[in-house]
């Protein structure tokens, strides 16, 4: 079973980041959603809303993961950005080739590490400055995956994000089983 580590920092958007646990898990992977404070300290989102994260980020750091999804949001995406723990293990895990994804304004942390340069990508609409998209090979899809990096716009396609995620892991079988149960509207 695939494993995927999505950290909760104050200030995250809360429809992207509980749209794309929701989703994972209802396709069989195992999401860790992890605090950047002590253990039980609830995650005040960008809208309010309070997340009680599974574990904390200290703690999930002792375990590998398959993918590394960064929600975005204000100020949550900058407290990731901030954070040496979330550097670090960005840089690890692409070294190690495994899956990056960031949604809305968190696309800003794969840039500030340097990840982005020479890639295809996509983020909240001015959300990236001149230096941080230097190199970038901006898109305004959706959804922009460039090998094992995936980004996309922000809340209104955390849905679409999500089942990119689940069908990168899981499988398009899964991937369709799980948003026919869904009941989206065909365009």
């Amino acid at each position: 079973m695939a494993r995927v580590l999505i950290p909760l920092a104050t200030g995250c958007e809360e429809l992207e980041a509980v749209t794309v646990i929701d989703i994972l898990r209802r396709g069989g992977v195992e999401v860790t959603s992890a605090g950047l404070g002590a253990r039980g300290e609830p995650v005040r989102a960008s809208r309010g809303t309070v997340l009680v994260p599974d574990t904390t980020l200290d703690e999930a750091l002792k375990q590998d993961y398959d993918m590394l999804v960064l929600p975005g949001g204000l100020p949550g995406a900058d407290h990731l950005n901030d954070d040496a723990r979330i550097r670090e293990l960005l840089h690890r895990m692409a070294y190690q080739e495994k899956y990056i994804a960031a949604i809305c304004a968190a696309p800003k942390v794969l840039a500030d590490a340097g990840l982005l340069k020479g890639r295809r990508a996509t983020s909240y609409p001015g959300s990236l400055t001149t230096h941080q998209l230097d190199g970038v090979i901006y898109q305004d899809s959706a959804v922009v995956r460039d090998g094992s990096f995936i980004t996309s716009r922000g809340p209104g396609t955390a849905m679409d994000f999500a089942l990119v995620l689940l069908e990168i892991l899981a499988g398009k079988a899964k991937r369709d089983e799980v948003e026919a149960s869904l009941i989206r509207p065909i365009h």
